[in-house]
């Protein structure tokens, strides 16, 4: 963990739980958020300028993360807790080699994108709100 990210776990951990209940409303799991959340580095894009400067996720480890949701979601069927889409493992099977299964991946990447990115507004929204946005931006800009 870098310095500047260092500076702002405790509001971080304030964000998790104030988005908590998007999550809830979204699409996946908890569970499954946990692990899209392991998949994702933040940075800060334009530090020196105020004006522009913002929290931007980096999703590029996204895709590959994506498998392993499916099988959290696979493990959440009957007895295991609820499944948010409704699938079935054979339902998936016949649509994955029918070739519908990756738009449905792609759906479920572009949700998992918007969602981070909604927190990482919501972290900077909290950091200006606390006075701590400039700080943070001087660390990351000293670091990188």
């Amino acid at each position: 963990m870098s310095n500047w990210t260092d500076r702002i776990v405790r509001d971080r951990m304030a964000v998790d739980q104030e988005f908590n209940g998007r999550v809830q409303a979204s699409e996946f799991t908890n569970q499954e958020w946990g692990l899209i959340m392991t998949a994702v580095e933040f940075e800060i894009e334009h530090p020196e300028d105020p004006e522009r400067a913002r929290i931007v996720p980096d999703t590029e480890n996204l895709p590959q993360m994506m498998p392993e949701l499916e099988k959290v979601q696979q493990g959440m069927g009957p007895g295991g807790g609820p499944e948010k889409n409704g699938g079935s493992g054979v339902l998936d099977a016949v649509r994955g080699a029918l070739g519908f299964g990756d738009d449905d991946e792609q759906q479920r990447l572009d949700a998992a994108e918007r969602l981070v990115d909604e927190y990482a507004t919501q972290l900077q929204r909290r950091l200006e709100k606390q006075d701590k946005w400039a700080d943070v931006r001087d660390a990351y800009r000293d670091e990188n």
